[in-house]
């Protein structure tokens, strides 16, 4: 059996939990401390699905997704405690504005980096039962492998308090907890 690790945050923590779409962010999350704020965009699409028609594909509605979870993200970031991000994290763009709101809301901005490979992405999309289509999956894959190299290599992204890559099955050993 492998040894458990608990990644403690600050009291004023902005972890991300980034990787490929399908690395297993969701399911490290699930079990996170109790007293937490765990911002997953998975909790707004439920949501939301439950109150439209069940014909209607994702595709149409995920931009309110996100729209609405970066407002989810900048509120928590407004108030106390450490708050738990799920974000992908593979555009660049994405991690500016992240940095950004760490900056604005005085909060060391952290990533947790799992690090998979894409047929173990595309495994864990399937257990799910939601697989990216193929185009979209490989910008993220040719976006991540840019980002899994510097964070390999020790490099910390700029404006990042912190950044660790761990593996998919670390994650199913590792918890989260408010220090």
């Amino acid at each position: 059996m492998r040894e458990r690790i608990t990644i403690e945050l600050g009291r004023r923590d902005l972890l991300v939990v980034a990787g490929l779409p399908g690395a297993g962010k969701s399911t490290m999350l699930a079990h996170a401390a109790d007293g937490l704020t765990v911002l997953d965009s998975d909790q707004v699409r439920a949501r939301l699905s439950a109150l439209l028609p069940a014909a209607l594909p994702y595709r149409y509605y995920r931009p309110v997704v996100h729209v609405w979870q970066r407002i989810r993200v900048i509120r928590a970031a407004l108030s106390r405690g450490p708050v738990v991000v799920h974000e992908p994290s593979t555009r660049a763009t994405t991690r500016a504005w992240l940095v950004s709101l760490g900056l604005a809301t005085r909060r060391p901005v952290r990533m947790l980096w799992l690090d998979v490979t894409a047929e173990q992405a595309i495994r864990g999309q399937r257990s799910r039962g939601r697989v990216l289509h193929p185009r979209t999956f490989q910008r993220h894959v040719r976006r991540a492998a840019r980002m899994r190299e510097a964070l390999l290599a020790d490099q910390v992204p700029a404006g990042w308090h912190s950044a660790q890559v761990i593996t998919r099955s670390a994650a199913d050993t590792t918890a989260l907890a408010a220090a």
